[in-house]
């Protein structure tokens, strides 16, 4: 095998041998990159030939099946690598291979890609990788009913590109337009979930888990939520959030189910720890899922595009009977249990998205005019294991009163349970929402610059970024689409970003790394 798209890769260069670092065994990494020779061979066959919106359900389930923890079934890989194929045999019916292939029914080989130039390889990993975290958001809204075909159209021409031999040239500008992309693909999904769910709210969340019944769902799919409370109302099952699934308290149409109770445990990379030991089921949607423990197995169960081995999956027919069946038996806690988050807090707030901080968009602007807010820090992105990542908490502390955070996606779970205060009522910690909700952030930013009549890079804002998986990097490249300049990333630079890309990255965009929080904070407050 070989694998470096997520940022715990081993060495910081490439997961080789016989597993990877997330636990993906190599045969399962080998039909990911099958998988993904079969879309660039389905897109190479409709650039000439009619798709329809099979093929582009199919083009999005196969790229959101690569991405890291969602799926490492080998059984359903190849199923869905069976079904790229039917879709491409549909496309161009009765064409058979020929001694001179067409690229209508070959399969691209992704060791073509692996072994390339490396500046190539790193255009184009930056390409796949972002398409694979866009078809996430892509998926959540095709569930609630939303497309966009300037988005669909961009998959087939991304993935086209990851089959020819392009020069940097033909390469850079398409990284940037996966950028330009993704910004539409956010702000589909954002009018998804609050045309669905309703403009998020401030929600303060506990984190005690009552006595009795109840259920962990983890991942970010609120639409699989809305059916999970619908077939739990009045069963006496409590439903509890983690990870990324936090930020549904916010959603007023998700409020209003009682039963909906509090947030579970911290980020995606403790879950072996957290899960170990409760008396519930665990319901995975989305790309949260790390190799099972033994301690939890039979009590694990998916939906959507999510695979494990022997784990029960609940299909397209959203049945959860046996989930809820496994939580009636188990039974919950016999006494109300308390928890806290890594910093000792036993609540957090969410629900600060675009429709609340411009809501209150005017008190911001003098808060700032009258040196009430200094500055504003932008400190979220993935969590993880590495070490090192406790410089996001260490950060965050150490920000001056004067200053607001504004925080998304899993990497808020490092300090989203301090008590930092308010500033003009304000708690001074932001949650903007999940990881896509960075267009919460841009909203924000953009009006904040139009209001004092200034570009985004001249407002007192700074991105300190930590990124984990794809849908990390296709945000990164929205960044950049958008000009957005010295960005700091962290805890290490992604081993597929070659020297001389690195460079261009620095010297046009200012990008740099974290290096300590002191440091970085003198330099940015200076």
């Amino acid at each position: 095998m070989f694998c470096f798209q997520c940022e715990q890769t081993a060495g910081c260069s490439g997961c080789t041998g016989a597993a990877g670092v997330c636990g993906k065994k190599s045969v399962t990494a080998d039909l990911q990159d099958e998988l993904t020779g079969a879309l660039v061979g389905l897109a190479h066959a409709c650039m000439n030939n009619p798709k329809t919106e099979q093929t582009d359900r199919i083009i999005i389930e196969g790229l959101f099946t690569t991405i890291t923890n969602v799926n490492f079934n080998d059984e359903t890989l190849r199923e869905m690598i069976a079904r790229v194929r039917e879709e491409k045999g549909r496309v161009v019916p009765g064409c058979a291979a020929c001694m001179s292939p067409c690229g209508n029914t070959s399969d691209y080989d992704m060791k073509r890609m692996w072994e390339a130039d490396e500046d190539i390889r790193s255009l184009k990993s930056l390409i796949l990788f972002g398409i694979r975290g866009m078809a996430a958001y892509a998926y959540h809204a095709m569930v609630l009913g939303y497309t966009n075909e300037e988005v669909n159209d961009f998959f087939y021409r991304a993935l086209f590109a990851v089959g020819e031999d392009f020069e940097m040239e033909d390469l850079l500008p398409l990284v940037l337009e996966t950028g330009k992309v993704n910004l539409t693909c956010m702000e589909m999904l954002d009018r998804a979930n609050t045309e669905t769910f309703g403009t998020p709210v401030p929600t303060e969340v506990p984190l005690m888990v009552e006595k009795g019944p109840f259920i962990v769902i983890t991942g970010h799919d609120l639409y699989d939520l809305k059916l999970l409370l619908e077939q739990t109302k009045d069963k006496g099952i409590n439903i509890y959030t983690h990870g990324e699934m936090l930020p549904a308290h916010a959603y007023p149409e998700l409020k209003k189910y009682p039963h909906l109770k509090g947030n579970f445990g911290t980020a995606w990379q403790n879950q072996q720890k957290e899960f170990a030991n409760i008396p519930a089921p665990v319901l995975y949607t989305t790309n949260c899922l790390m190799p099972v423990k033994e301690s939890y197995a039979d009590r694990v169960f998916t939906t959507e595009v999510v695979s494990y081995p022997e784990m029960v999956h609940i299909g397209e027919d959203k049945d959860f009977t046996p989930v809820i069946e496994k939580a009636l038996e188990l039974g919950g806690y016999k006494e109300d249990t308390a928890f806290t988050g890594i910093n000792g807090g036993t609540k957090v707030m969410t629900g600060f998205g675009h429709g609340t901080v411009l809501g209150v968009a005017d008190q911001v602007i003098a808060a700032v005019k009258s040196g009430d807010i200094r500055h504003f820090f932008l400190v979220g992105g993935c969590d993880g294991a590495r070490v090192g990542r406790n410089y996001y908490t260490e950060f965050v502390k150490q920000t001056p009163k004067d200053t607001m955070i504004l925080t998304l996606a899993c990497g808020k779970y490092r300090f989203n349970d301090l008590d930092l205060g308010t500033i003009g009522g304000l708690p001074r910690i932001l949650d903007m929402g999940q990881c896509n909700d960075a267009y919460s952030a841009i909203r924000v930013a953009v009006a904040l610059a139009e209001a004092f009549d200034c570009g985004v890079n001249e407002l007192p804002l700074s991105m300190v970024l930590s990124w984990y998986e794809q849908k990390a990097v296709c945000i990164l490249l929205t960044l950049l689409h958008l000009g957005i300049k010295n960005i700091k990333l962290g805890p290490t630079l992604p081993a597929f970003i070659s020297p001389n890309i690195l460079n261009y990255l620095v010297d046009n965009y200012g990008i740099a790394p974290i290096t300590t929080p002191e440091a970085d904070l003198a330099e940015i407050l200076g």
